[in-house]
């Protein structure tokens, strides 16, 4: 057998299983790099939902602080009636009405005592429960309680605030107190920072 000869068997003896080898490793390594960016794809496609799902805000009733504010203005209402109605019989007159209450009052045909008068401007003073800083803020913290901060929902507490203000004016039996208009524009202007909030918190989730 010749110097060629011989040379030729045996390249072909090692070149032909090291180009099998490379193919089969290139094989993998394609397979790899293909699965690689399927698992990347699989990841970003994830990921992609997470992003459209987040838009979606989810807005629930915060139940215990509705309760709360219900139970505290509920026991603050009833001491506050039965101061009047204390008042009232004692000075010859009679509650048959709810509004009974709140007419005798706005017509101010009353004496009250020391005391009773003293309690009464501490609660109506710039930092008391019935001044108009603590009640605007309960009445905001009722509507962002109960409608989870939904701009729909808080919209729908507005109206019923107005709708609420209109009937206190006509209980009352004529304008109301300017106690009462600081407390109304105070949350008005709380409802429209709220309904603000909401439109900048939604237009960042959507950028």
């Amino acid at each position: 057998m010749g110097v060629n000869g011989v040379t030729g068997v045996d390249q072909t003896q090692y070149y032909e299983p090291t180009s099998t080898v490379k193919a089969e490793e290139t094989a993998k390594t394609e397979n790899k790099k293909a699965e690689t960016k399927d698992t990347q794809a699989a990841v970003y496609e994830k990921s992609d939902v997470a992003n459209s799902s987040s838009t979606n805000k989810l807005y629930k009733k915060n139940e215990s602080v509705v309760n709360m504010l219900k139970a505290d203005l509920e026991t603050r209402q009833n001491q506050l009636k039965d101061i009047v109605t204390k008042m009232m019989t004692g000075q010859g007159n009679a509650i048959g009405k709810a509004d009974d209450m709140w007419s005798f009052l706005a017509k101010g045909d009353f004496t009250v005592d020391a005391a009773t008068k003293k309690q009464a401007q501490e609660d109506i003073s710039e930092d008391g429960y019935w001044g108009v800083k603590q009640t605007s803020q309960r009445i905001l913290d009722f509507a962002q309680a109960l409608t989870g901060g939904n701009p729909d929902d808080v919209e729908k507490m507005r109206s019923a605030f107005e709708k609420g203000f209109k009937e206190a004016t006509k209980a009352w039996g004529k304008e109301l107190p300017e106690i009462s208009k600081q407390t109304y524009d105070a949350v008005m202007k709380g409802f429209d920072e709220m309904a603000g909030k909401n439109k900048e918190e939604t237009g960042e989730v959507e950028a």
